[in-house]
C-alpha cells in the first residue's frame, strides 16, 4: 500500500513511577468467570518528571483470576499531587506467569517480578486545567506485584 502516508511510529515517554499500597484482599469467591477478588487501597506514592503524588486511601483493584495462569485487574484509585490536583486512575491490567507462581501471589508471597507477565493500560481524568493534556493521550506501563503493595512504572505512548 505504498500511497498511504508515514505515520508515525509511537514512542514511549517516562510518565510516573507510582507504588501503591494495598491491604488484605476481599475474596467474593468463584463465580462464573473465575475467582473475584477486591483488593482495597489504602495509600501509596506517584513520582514523575518534576512533579509528585500520593494515593488517596480508599480505591480498589477489582481482580478476576481467570485461570491458574491468567489475572485480570482493573485498579481505580486518585491520585492527589503535590500542587493540590486530583487525578482519577483506571488502570487496566494483564499478569500471567506459571501456575505455581501465580498461586503464590494469590497467597500474598514474594514473587521474582522477572518471572511474571504484568502489563498495564491506565488511564487519567482530571477537572485540573493544567493536567488536561492527560486524558487526551493513552499510556502503558508494566508492574510488579508485591505482597503488601504493587510498583508500576507508566508511558505515555507519544
Amino acid at each position: 500500500m505504498s500511497d498511504l502516508p508515514t505515520l508515525p511510529e509511537p514512542r514511549l515517554k517516562f510518565f510516573a513511577d507510582l507504588r501503591v499500597q494495598v491491604g488484605v484482599p476481599q475474596e467474593v469467591g468463584h463465580t462464573a468467570h473465575g475467582l473475584r477478588r477486591l483488593i482495597p487501597i489504602t495509600g501509596g506514592t506517584a513520582t514523575g518528571d518534576g512533579w509528585t503524588a500520593r494515593v488517596l486511601p480508599g480505591g480498589a483493584d477489582f481482580q478476576l483470576i481467570v485461570n491458574d495462569r491468567l489475572s485480570e485487574l482493573d485498579a481505580r484509585y486518585v491520585l492527589e499531587t503535590d500542587g493540590g490536583d486530583f487525578i482519577y486512575v483506571q488502570n487496566r491490567a494483564v499478569r500471567s506467569g506459571p501456575p505455581e507462581l501465580i498461586a503464590r501471589l494469590v497467597r500474598g508471597e514474594p514473587v521474582d517480578p522477572g518471572q511474571i507477565y504484568f502489563r498495564c493500560s491506565p488511564s487519567f481524568e482530571t477537572a485540573s486545567p493544567a493536567l488536561a493534556w492527560i486524558a487526551e493521550r493513552m499510556f502503558v506501563g508494566s508492574g510488579a506485584r508485591y505482597p503488601d503493595a504493587v510498583a508500576m512504572r507508566f508511558f505515555e505512548l507519544a
